[in-house]
């Protein structure tokens, strides 16, 4: 690998960009892929294999190639707010997932590290909250408190950002109300519409590890859908 490449490659870590390195495993040679960014001319012919193993986050040599492709892509972050009781269990499964949950909850009897070990716990407001968190398309965010005064602001937060996963617990009813909320604060049925509620896939459960089990399923599946 050459010095200039290895260069670029520390650079790229340490600013947490996400990119794959492409090795000729005959030659030696490498390059960095970097998404929406041309490959070398050398490559240019194994861009949709490339592409693939990037998105999927694997790594593996392309089929009948010399190609190894190694991607280093950041964790999905996941909001949740809403420290309840489901929450605990949510953020286990994320956890073994490999996504990076972050709790928000102004309640500190609820968002404490003794119920959430070793997580980051953001005890204050969304609107106060998202000021301290970089956010992009590739965030999700989870509702649970049926509180308008806490679900309500990370929503409208979540959908001006245009985030991949939007999730809201509460019945039918709940979900109605919120919309009608939304409406009123200037957002449009198809904005609306991309909230996931009510959230989960239905798996008929009605314990906590059950709703959380079934939260979990539907952000699988939207993560990787939205490959």
């Amino acid at each position: 690998m050459k010095l200039q490449t290895l260069k670029s490659i520390i650079e790229k870590k340490k600013n947490k960009s996400e990119f794959a390195i492409i090795t000729n495993l005959e030659t030696g040679e490498s390059e960095i892929f970097e998404k929406n960014k041309p490959l070398s001319e050398d490559m240019k012919a194994y861009s949709n294999q490339i592409n693939e193993f990037f998105k999927s986050k694997k790594n593996g040599v392309i089929e009948n190639t010399e190609i190894f492709v190694e991607t280093y892509v950041l964790p999905i972050k996941v909001i949740v707010v809403g420290a309840v009781h489901i929450a605990q269990y949510l953020a286990d499964f994320a956890k073994s997932l490999n996504f990076e949950i972050l709790i928000i909850d102004p309640r500190g009897y609820f968002a404490s590290e003794q119920r959430f070990p070793n997580m980051k716990i953001i005890n204050k407001w969304p609107d106060e909250a998202f000021k301290e968190i970089e956010t992009n398309e590739s965030t999700a965010l989870i509702a649970l408190t049926h509180d308008p005064k806490i679900d309500d602001p990370a929503l409208q937060h979540a959908l001006k950002k245009k985030f991949y996963y939007i999730g809201a617990l509460g019945s039918k009813k709940t979900h109605e109300n919120r919309c009608q909320r939304l409406k009123e604060a200037g957002f449009n049925d198809e904005q609306i519409n991309l909230i996931n509620g009510p959230i989960g896939i239905k798996l008929g459960g009605r314990s906590a590890p059950e709703i959380a089990l079934s939260i979990i399923a539907q952000l699988v599946s939207e993560t990787y859908n939205k490959k």
